[in-house]
Order: structure tokens, then C-alpha cells, then sequence
């Protein structure tokens, strides 16, 4: 069963997701489930270099509401071990290098690691990931080659890739993530409980089981 995970790296319910899935993978155990994770840029919009955090949430939000959302999200966040330091993070960047390294780190085997050393720099220690040193030092962290990764940052390579894997996804339908796409043909929406996705992939694990089973005969 191919899982593909279409996700943002400043997204908080996102790594709420992630830490939600890593779960029910041990739960599960992972047997023949080949995990990828998606681009998805909620603000395709946000300039290089971003912009102020605290202006844009309270833009998007209002002051009381971002005041609010950020407490439910630090909330959800503790109850999977996630320490969400809002008060660290001063830029809301542009993710699209982002999305660039975690392909990048697929083709190195390392994509898994490198989604959650992304999100823990960006939520838990307030680092500026739309930064290129940054980036380069999360790869170092990864196991990847630095000089290689900080070459391909100063380039465009795989940008109009994954302007269009993003696309891709808006034509599934998806609107919001996480979003669980399996086969390419269902899709699961919102950061799942683990029991729920479980019984997702042994419904679905079954489902194909039978569809092979039936194409044989």
C-alpha cells in the first residue's frame, strides 16, 4: 500500500499528524505500507526571506483568535509529546525550499528523519527554515551531504516540481492537510487519531488483498 502524506513544514496540525502516524505505524507494524510525504504550501504567496509571525497570524486570525488557536494547538501538541514554542518563532517563511530538501532527502532514504528534524526546528526551537543555512544544517543532521544540499538550494532545481506535485494535490481535491492518500485513490483529511488510521490500513490493506486475489482467479 503506497501512503503519501501531503503536508506543509509550518503547518501545526501537520506535525500533531505526523507524531499521530508514527503511532499507528507502531501499532500496525508498517508491513506493506511504503510511506512518502507530499508538498503542500499553505501560502504559496509568502516572499523569500518571509515575513513577520506575530503580524501575519494575527493578520490571518485576529489577536484573540491567534491568541486561541495557538493554546488548542499547544494543547493537542503536548498530548503527543510536541513542545510547541510559538514564542521562538519570528518569520513565517516561504516553504518551498522546504518541500525541496524533503524530496530531496527521499531520494537519500532519509525523507521520514528529515520531516520531523523540519518541524521540530521550525515549532520546538523557533529556527527560520525558509533559511538556506538552516536547511543545509537539517541535512547535515539527516545524514546528507551539506555542500551537495546548499548547491542545490543556490539553484532551481525541483522548483516547478514541486509547484506541481502541490497542484496535484489541489486537483484531488485537497484543500487542507495533513492528508493521507492511499493508492492515489482515497484520501483521509485532518490530523487522525491513531486507531483510526490503523483500522484505515488494515480496511484498505484487506481491500487490495481481495482485488488481487479476484484479478488472479
Amino acid at each position: 500500500m503506497q501512503l503519501d502524506v501531503v503536508s506543509d513544514t509550518v503547518c501545526p496540525w501537520c506535525y500533531i499528524g505526523k507524531k499521530r502516524l508514527d503511532q499507528a505505524l507502531a501499532m500496525h507494524g508498517g508491513d506493506n505500507i511504503m510511506l512518502a510525504w507530499r508538498p503542500f504550501q499553505l501560502d504559496a504567496s509568502i516572499p523569500d526571506g518571509g515575513v513577520d509571525r506575530k503580524a501575519y497570524m494575527e493578520k490571518k486570525f485576529g489577536t484573540e483568535r491567534a491568541r486561541e488557536v495557538g493554546n488548542t494547538i499547544r494543547d493537542f501538541g503536548a498530548a503527543v509529546g510536541i513542545e510547541f514554542r510559538f514564542d521562538r518563532i519570528q518569520r513565517s517563511p516561504n516553504t518551498l525550499d522546504s518541500h525541496r530538501l524533503i524530496r530531496w532527502a527521499g531520494t537519500a532514504g532519509h525523507q521520514d528523519k528529515m520531516v520531523d528534524i523540519l518541524f521540530r526546528r521550525y515549532f520546538e526551537e523557533g529556527e527560520d527554515i525558509g533559511l538556506h543555512d538552516v536547511l543545509v544544517d537539517a541535512a547535515g543532521e539527516a545524514g546528507m551531504d551539506s555542500d551537495i544540499v546548499r548547491e542545490l538550494l543556490a539553484g532551481d532545481a525541483d522548483k516547478e516540481l514541486i509547484r506541481r506535485e502541490d497542484m496535484t494535490a489541489r486537483e484531488l481535491g485537497i484543500q487542507g492537510v495533513p492528508s493521507f492518500v492511499i493508492n492515489s485513490k482515497w484520501v483521509m483529511v485532518g490530523a487522525q487519531e491513531p486507531e483510526t488510521l490503523v483500522r484505515m490500513f488494515d480496511k484498505l490493506l484487506a481491500k487490495e488483498a481481495e482485488e488481487a486475489v479476484s484479478a488472479a482467479l
